[in-house]
Parts: C-alpha cells; structure tokens; sequence
C-alpha cells in the first residue's frame, strides 16, 4: 500500500499573520492548519469534513501549492514540492488540478466555455487542432454539446457551469484533483448528477480526488476514506462505512448525530456541543477539542492527543479511544 502513495503531507501547517494594536505593530498568528499528516492513494477518493474554519479549504490549496505553508512537507508521487520554484512547479501543474465551489466565479465571464477550457491547454504550448478535439471531446464528456462552446458563461445554469469547470480541470489529464465542495451551491438533485459524472469520470481518466465538504451524506456517497477536521488538525480518519460503523472521536460522533434521517418514525439523538469553536489565533492547550467535549478529562487540558492508528486503518487523535471502542463493542 505505502507503494500506492500518491500524495503525502507530513507536519503541514499554515498560519497567517495577523497585525493589530498602534501602527500595526503587534503580530499574531492565525493557525489554519496546524500539523496535519496525511497520505492520499492512487485512484481513491478521500474526503475531508468539518465545521466551517476548520482548514478544510486551505488544505487542499497547499497541497496544490495554491498556498505557502508555514512549515511541513507536501510530496507528489513520492517527490518533495513544497519548495519548488515557479518554473518547476508549473511543469508539474498538469498533474494536480483544482475544482472550485462557486461554479460561476470561477469561470471568466469574459471568455467563452472554448477559450476557458483551452487556456491551460495554451499555457503548456498544446496545438491548435489538439486545442480544438480536446474541448470537444471534454465537454462530450461532461454532458455538454459541442456546439455550446462558443456560449459565455451566463448562459448556463449552475450545474452545467460546474460541468464546465470539470472540464475544464481535465483539459491537461490531471492524476489528482482537489474538489473544494463542488456541490454545495447546487440543488439537490443537480448534486446527485454531479457526483455521479465525478465518479464516471474517476474510472475513466484514473483520478484521484480529495473531496472538500461539510455534508457528511454526499462525502459518504462519493468517499472510500473520510477525514474529520477540527481547528485545524485531523481528529479521525478511517474508510467511509468505518467510520459510520465505529464512530470513535466525540466529536466526530456529534457530527453524525446531526445528520437528517428521512424517516419520522426514528427518534435520532442529536448531540449538541456546547460552547463556541475556540479561536484558530489562540487555540486551547492540549486536546483542541477539550473545551466542548463531554467527555474531557485533565490530561485533555494537558496533553496533546497523538494521531494513531486504533483499529486496522482507522486512526484517531484522542486519548480515550480505546475506551469508546470497547463501548461500542459492549
């Protein structure tokens, strides 16, 4: 398996200066992300989750480099980027692509669907005629005719707009892609569609995904490993069913409490967390969580909690894991 690595992060973190009191001269730090390790495989679909904050968004850019990190290692197919120069990167930008959450922001509404998908296809000196095959051949992909391509982005709708920046993500045939909660402005029904063209297309072009969400239902129906973030650290990760399974973390379990199930005759818990998220500028001593969790204890105040492996593939940074397993098991 560690053969199948195709990206790795070891220790990532990103703060963010802040600049307050007389003339800007106090300096704080922001902590978005704050040692995150993580290994993603060839050809799976990992998801990560979290409340809003939590660095989900920002670490997908700093694995594509979208972002400096502060500190850390990124590696792409066993090779160190984090201190690539601009010119070494660029050559490397043809395997890592990026699908954003506003499908019309990030679509020039100057340009037309042909010259938008075409632009990265320029930049790496692609032909004409190759420019040309290669728009028509994706937007058949995505579902969108060919005889679209010289439209403007106003005159889709939101999920063909999201079709088009799919397209637009595999014009240089990518082997990983961050998608940054690609569903999320669309309806329901037009979410369904779009997750199932991400999985078609996955078996067809062998991609990789990390898919950044904070539904828990859609990361389940797309996800083969789904990580769980909170204030910037990774707090569980595990395979999908796994985690719905053996839910281990306190707070991962709060999560899934909240999620709807559609039928009024199971009376489901909810688990409401009390307090507010603690700021990422000044966040607590020892475990990150302790200030909501109903089951904290003085070392959670004390000690960081390690992120380990608990059960086979399934890691967790708590220090009474073991014993919300055996709970469970009970």
């Amino acid at each position: 398996m560690e053969n199948n690595i195709l990206v790795e992060v070891k220790n990532l973190k990103k703060y963010f200066p802040i600049k307050s009191g007389v003339l800007s001269r106090k300096k704080n730090y922001l902590k978005a992300v704050d040692g995150l390790n993580l290994k993603i495989y060839r050809g799976e679909t990992i998801g990560l989750v979290g409340e809003s904050g939590c660095g989900k968004s920002t670490t997908g850019r700093l694995i594509l480099r979208l972002l400096e990190p502060t500190e850390g290692k990124i590696f792409f197919e066993g090779k160190e980027i984090t201190n690539l120069e601009k010119n070494q990167l660029k050559a490397m930008r043809k395997d890592f692509q990026m699908v954003f959450q506003d499908p019309y922001a990030c679509l020039n509404p100057r340009l037309s669907i042909k010259s938008i998908i075409e632009e990265p296809l320029k930049t790496h000196k692609y032909s004409p005629s190759e420019r040309k095959k290669t728009v028509e051949d994706l937007l058949e992909k995505v579902g969108i005719p060919k005889s679209y391509m010289d439209r403007y982005p106003h005159e889709f709708s939101g999920g063909q707009r999201q079709r088009i920046g799919i397209a637009r993500a595999l014009a240089l045939n990518p082997k990983f892609i961050v998608a940054d909660e690609p569903v999320a402005a669309l309806d329901v029904s037009i979410q369904a569609q779009i997750l199932n063209l991400m999985s078609d297309l996955q078996d067809e072009f062998n991609l990789t995904y990390l898919f950044i969400a904070h539904d828990l239902s859609v990361v389940q129906y797309i996800s083969d490993r789904i990580g769980v973030m909170y204030l910037g650290s990774m707090v569980e990760l595990s395979e999908s069913q796994e985690l719905f399974d053996y839910t281990i973390h306190p707070y991962t379990r709060a999560l899934l409490s909240a999620i709807p199930i559609p039928d009024p005759e199971i009376d489901k818990k909810q688990i409401s967390l009390e307090g507010e998220i603690p700021s990422p500028i000044n966040p607590p001593s020892g475990c990150r969580f302790h200030t909501r969790c109903p089951y904290a204890e003085k070392l959670c105040m004390e000690e960081r909690p390690e992120f380990r492996e608990v059960k086979k593939e399934h890691y967790v940074a708590c220090h009474f894991a073991e014993r919300f397993i055996k709970e469970q098991e009970s």
